[in-house]
């Protein structure tokens, strides 16, 4: 399996996460928009799990605005 056959689970893994991280804070959609510097709207969609609407980059993005540090790990099998 090559790297990009891994990516939607990547974004979703990464969007549960970040999801975890709003809930855990009681952000309404609003707040936490502003804490990922994105729009309301496209929290709404990540809060829905709607994964083909963000990249890998994307996310990363929101997980580093949220102060988190995102990392792959590749190791021979």
């Amino acid at each position: 399996m090559i790297l990009q056959d891994l990516t939607p689970f990547f974004r979703a893994e990464l969007i549960q996460q970040i999801t975890i991280i709003i809930k855990a804070n009681d952000w309404k959609q609003a707040d936490a928009a502003v804490h990922c510097g994105v729009t309301q709207p496209r929290i709404n969609d990540l809060l829905r799990g709607r994964v083909s609407r963000f990249s890998l980059d994307a996310l990363v993005n929101i997980a580093a605005a949220l102060g988190k540090r995102v990392y792959i790990e590749l190791k021979a099998a």
